[in-house]
This record gives structure tokens, sequence and C-alpha cells, in this order.
């Protein structure tokens, strides 16, 4: 943990304390970022010493809801063993099955804080959803959490059948940070060759530390809710190296030499996230490679949209898109 990485102000959930000019946000996200301004009271900063206040959950799980167990299993060797959460297990069926990582820039966010998620995906698609709780930076390299989560996919493929899971269609869900980690899983699943992969599903995924360190990006692109500050931050946390570097790609998905024999795909982004530019082009790398890969961009959304407006017309759009890709990979 250098001083290079102290001397670099997190910022989440930036959003200028003035009335921001809104005319590039869809209509119906426009209410949400006023309420977002009023929440966080300006510009939210905080230091590398900070972190561990900021990870405080303001959703602590206190009892788990029925249907749902946390066991531990065994990490890689020499690591210690992995939380898991798993929702919706019926033994003895032969259901579609998801591996879900959750966000949070590599710094942030734990699995338990992503029950009701989980909860709902399991209930819509009747499938079993396990969600790890894998290490976080920059306490953790990219090399340890990803080997917490291919630990808890070799599980699930283990112990598919107690699970009610057909070991063929198991798909990766991940959100933001979670998108970076299914990835950069479906990578390692493809180059291993254990545990087969049915499906990638990416929502606004942080994918290349590229962006907004060695390549800038236009306003009002990142402007809301993730920006290019916090980006790199989370990356040289996550990567333990400064973003951008033109000699090293290790643990960057959208970086990956080749796409092809990647599990068919589904992302899902706004057309002012932070992150359109790489998932665009990520997309676009899977397409040329032979991997049929579904894309939904949505005309002026910022991060994180529906889960500040979820009752828009919008919102649940979108949802409907990814449930349906995620229908149709696991029936």
């Amino acid at each position: 943990m250098g001083a290079s990485l102290a001397l670099l102000p997190l910022q989440v959930g930036a959003i200028s304390p003035e009335s921001p000019d809104l005319s590039f946000v869809h209509p119906e996200l426009r209410p949400a970022v006023e309420t977002m301004r009023e929440s966080f009271g300006g510009e939210t900063h905080l230091t590398l010493e900070g972190l561990e206040a900021f990870r405080e959950s303001p959703f602590p799980v206190t009892e788990l809801p029925s249907g749902v167990v946390k066991p531990s299993i065994a990490g890689v060797a020499g690591s210690a063993p992995v939380t898991i959460y798993v929702f919706n297990a019926r033994p003895g069926r032969k259901r579609g099955g998801i591996l879900y990582m959750h966000g949070g820039g590599f710094v942030l966010g734990s699995a338990g804080q992503d029950i009701g998620t989980c909860q709902d995906l399991a209930t819509s698609l009747d499938c079993t959803v396990i969600s790890v709780d894998y290490r976080l930076a920059p306490e953790a390299r990219y090399t340890a959490s990803l080997e917490d989560n291919y630990a808890a996919l070799r599980w699930v493929y283990q112990n598919a059948r107690d699970l009610g899971i057909d070991p063929q269609r198991i798909a990766l869900v991940g959100e933001s940070a979670g998108g970076g980690h299914a990835a950069l899983l479906a990578i390692a699943a493809r180059d291993r060759r254990e545990v087969p992969v049915a499906f990638q599903c990416l929502v606004y995924p942080m994918l290349d530390d590229r962006t907004g360190s060695a390549r800038s990006v236009p306003a009002p692109i990142g402007s809301l809710v993730w920006t290019a500050e916090v980006n790199r931050f989370g990356w040289q946390s996550f990567l333990g190296r400064q973003p951008g570097d033109p000699d090293n790609a290790a643990g960057v998905p959208g970086r990956e030499k080749s796409m092809s024999g990647l599990p068919p795909a589904w992302l899902g982004v706004g057309s002012i996230d932070l992150f359109v530019e790489e998932n665009i082009t990520f997309a676009a790398r899977l397409i040329a490679a032979g991997v049929s890969t579904g894309v939904t961009v949505v005309p002026g959304a910022y991060h994180a949209f529906q889960y500040f407006a979820p009752e828009t017309r919008v919102a649940k759009s979108f949802k409907a898109s990814m449930l349906a890709a995620l229908q149709a990979a696991l029936a």
C-alpha cells in the first residue's frame, strides 16, 4: 500500500452543490439527481485512511431471510475460506444458476448488501443464485479477489446437484466493479478449462483502467455518480500500480488480447456513464471474435441509475432487457 495511493482522493457521488446542468440527463432520471445532491450534500471525498469507515454498511444484515444460507467454502491453497450467500437452492433439480459479484469500485461493498438484488434474480428467473464476498482492494489485489471468485465458481460447479443447478448452465452476473470481476472470471474460466460458463451478464461493468487516466473522457460522460477521479483510485487500488500503464494490462479485462472462446454476453450501460465507451468497445470486440453479444445503451442514463430511480419506465425497461437476456441464456 504505497504512499501514492494515500494521496489520491476517492470521490463518491460527486455532484456539485450548485444546481448542475441536467439537460443531458434523461428527463425521468433528473429528479433522482436532485435527491442525490441533497443526500450527499455536495461532493464526498475519501482518502485511503478513511476507507474503512466508509465501508460500514448502512444496511447491516442481522438475520438472513428465509431460503438464504451463508456457508464458508475453501479458498485457493494458502488462502482463507471464502464466504458466499446461497439463494433459492433446490436440491435435485436442474435449473440455471447464477454466480453474482457485487459492485463497489473494487474497494467497497459486500455480498451482504446485495441480498435484495440476489433474491429478486432468484425469484424472477426461478434459479439458484450464489453471491461471493470476495476480498477488497487495496488490502487484496486483483489476483486475490479473482481466486476468491474462481473458488466460488468451482464450488458451484462441483456442488451443482445439491444446489439444483445444471452444471452446464451457470451464468456470471456483476454490476459495475462486479461486472469487471465477472468479465475477469470468464476469462480465467476459459483459460483454465475446468468449469464451463454459459453466459456473462455485465451491468455497466468496470472493464478498462485507461478510462479517465490514459484516456480522457469528454463531458458530460462520467460527470455524475462515478467520476474519472474515483475510477483511478479504484483501479490503482485493485492493480497495485498506476492505472493505464501501456506496458502492463494484467488484471484488466478490457485489455485482454483475445475475446475468442469467451461465453455469450449481455452488456447494459447508460450513455453518460463513465464506462459507456469501454463497454461498447468490449462488446464490439466480443462480436468481432464471434461471441454472441447483446448491448443495451440507455440514452441520458448515468451510473447505477436504476437504483436511484427504480420506478421510472427507463429503469424498468433496462431491468427487463437484462432479465430477458438471462432468461434466454439459462433456459
